[in-house]
């Protein structure tokens, strides 16, 4: 039996935005180790790439978006 916070997708896009943010952070923080600039590169992209998915995560939470509104009303 699945319990109420389990169903609710917003308890699942808050972790998984969370999580997403922790490798943000991991990926720029290795942006400084690295000194191969293609590898730079790549974590820097990744990183960029991450933050357009948390937005889009965000925008699903806030119903920003047309496509995340409820099309019943």
């Amino acid at each position: 039996m699945k319990t109420a916070t389990a169903a609710d997708p917003g308890h699942h896009t808050k972790k998984i935005k969370a999580r997403m943010r922790e490798l943000v952070d991991h990926l720029r923080a290795d942006v400084t180790k690295i000194d191969e600039p293609q590898a730079r590169a790549m974590f820097e992209t990744s990183a960029e790439v991450l933050l357009g998915l948390i937005k889009a995560f965000d925008d699903y939470d806030q119903k920003n978006e047309a496509a995340w509104k409820n099309r019943s009303t």
